[in-house]
C-alpha cells in the first residue's frame, strides 16, 4: 500500500486555522464594543454566530489534508463575503461616518490565505481581489482604507500562494532525488551480482568459442554481443520517465551498444521530453538497421550524443560502402519509405533537422539536431 505524503503546505493550513480563531476573538470584541450603536443588533449577533459555526467547520476540514477540497475553499470565500455584506444593514449612519469596523472585521482576511495555500499564487490573488471588492461594497464607498485593505488582502494571498507552491515543488524534487538514489543503489547491487555470475559465464563462452572456431565461433559472437548489452544495461543510469514527463536520452542510447555499435555520450544524464527521447531512439535504431542491412556484416557504427546549450546533436556514422547518388530518391519513388518516415519526418515533427553526408566508399553519417525547448505547434 502506497503511503500518501503529507502536503508540505500543511503548516500554512494550521496557521490559517489559528489566525481564524484569533480574528474571531477580535470580531467578538468589536461586536461587544459597538453593539449599542447598531441598527439591528440581533442581525449582528446572528452573523457572528454564522462566523463561529463556519470557523469550526473550516477548522475541522483544514486540519486534514484529505478534506481540503477546492469547492470548500471557494465556499469559504463566498460565505465570508456574504457575512461581510450584512454590514450595511447592521451599522448605523453614525457608525459609517466614524468608520466603525464591519461585522466581520479582520476575520474576513483569512479566506485569501486559505485560497493561496490551496490554489497557489493565482488563487490567493483572486480571492484577495474578491474579498477586497466585497469590502468596498460593504463600506459603500471607495476610500483610502478600503484600497489599503485590498492591497493587504491581495498581497497576503500572493505570498501564501508562492510559499505553498514552492514547498510542493521542493517536496517533489526531493522525492524524485530519493527515488533516483534508491534506483541507483539497487542497480549497483544487481551489477555486482551479475558481474560475479552471468557476465563471467558469457565472457568464458566468448573466449572458448573463439578458440574452437566453426559454429562455436558464431555462438561466441552472440555471447559477446549479449555481454556488451548486459554491461550497458547494468551500468546505465536511470532513464525512465520522471514525474515531470521527461526521460534520459543518454541511458536509452547506451542500451543500443553492441560489438559493432559504439555509443559515446556525455557523463551526466541528458533529460528531454519523453516523446522526444522515444522518437530520437527510434530514428537511431532505423539508421543502425540500415547499416546492418546495407553496409555488410563487417561494418561498424558509432553513435555520438552531444548536449549543447539550445539543442541536442545526435550523430550516427558507419564505415560501410556509403550510399550511391540518387539511391534514396529512387527508394521513395518505389514506395520504400524507411528513411523518409523513420528519420526525416520524425525529426521534422520534433521541430528539429537531419542531414546526411555520404559518398560511395566513404560510409554514411547522419546528424540529427533537436531543440531542447518544446517545439511550437505545427512546426516542421
Amino acid at each position: 500500500m502506497t503511503r500518501r505524503l503529507r502536503d508540505p503546505a500543511t503548516p500554512l493550513w494550521w496557521s490559517t486555522i489559528a489566525l481564524r480563531w484569533v480574528t474571531l476573538g477580535f470580531a467578538l470584541g468589536a461586536l461587544l464594543v459597538h453593539q449599542h450603536g447598531y441598527q439591528r443588533p440581533w442581525l449582528a449577533w446572528a452573523a457572528f454566530g454564522g462566523m463561529v459555526v463556519w470557523t469550526a467547520v473550516t477548522s475541522l476540514c483544514y486540519l486534514r489534508g484529505s478534506s481540503r477540497f477546492a469547492w470548500l475553499v471557494v465556499t469559504d470565500v463566498a460565505i465570508t463575503c456574504a457575512l461581510m455584506l450584512t454590514s450595511p444593514v447592521v451599522l448605523s449612519d453614525a457608525q459609517y461616518a466614524q468608520l466603525a469596523p464591519l461585522v466581520t472585521t479582520v476575520w474576513a482576511a483569512v479566506p485569501p490565505l486559505a485560497a493561496g495555500a490551496r490554489f497557489g499564487a493565482t488563487g490567493g490573488v483572486v480571492a484577495g481581489i474578491v474579498v477586497a471588492a466585497a469590502t468596498g461594497f460593504a463600506r459603500q464607498e471607495l476610500t483610502l482604507d478600503v484600497a489599503r485593505d485590498g492591497v493587504l488582502l491581495t498581497a497576503s494571498g500572493l505570498l501564501i500562494g508562492i510559499t505553498a507552491t514552492t514547498a510542493r515543488r521542493s517536496q517533489a524534487t526531493l522525492a524524485q532525488a530519493m527515488r533516483t538514489e534508491a534506483a541507483t543503489a539497487e542497480r549497483e547491487r544487481l551489477a555486482r551480482s551479475i558481474h560475479d555470475s552471468v557476465l563471467q559465464v558469457l565472457a568464458r563462452v566468448r573466449r572458448r568459442g573463439a578458440e574452437l572456431g566453426g559454429e562455436a565461433a558464431e555462438l561466441a559472437r552472440l555471447a559477446g554481443e549479449q555481454e556488451i548489452a548486459l554491461r550497458a544495461l547494468v551500468t546505465t543510469g536511470h532513464s525512465g520517465a520522471s514525474d515531470s514527463g521527461d526521460a534520459d536520452l543518454r541511458g536509452a542510447l547506451q542500451l543500443l551498444a553492441t560489438s559493432k555499435v559504439q555509443v559515446s555520450t556525455p557523463a551526466g544524464q541528458v533529460r528531454l521530453p519523453r516523446h522526444t527521447v522515444t522518437e530520437l531512439v527510434a530514428a537511431t535504431k532505423e539508421a543502425l538497421s540500415n547499416v546492418e542491412r546495407h553496409a555488410g556484416t563487417e561494418a561498424k557504427a558509432w553513435v555520438l550524443l552531444e548536449e549543447l546549450t539550445e539543442e541536442v546533436v545526435l550523430t550516427i556514422r558507419d564505415d560501410g560502402p556509403g550510399i550511391a547518388a540518387g539511391r534514396l530518391e529512387r527508394a521513395v519513388a518505389e514506395g520504400r519509405l524507411g528513411v523518409e518516415n523513420s528519420i526525416k519526418r520524425r525529426l521534422a515533427a520534433l521541430g528539429g533537422s537531419c542531414t546526411l553526408e555520404t559518398e560511395p566508399g566513404s560510409g554514411t553519417e547522419w546528424e540529427l539536431r533537436v531543440p531542447r525547448s518544446k517545439p511550437r505547434r505545427g512546426s516542421r
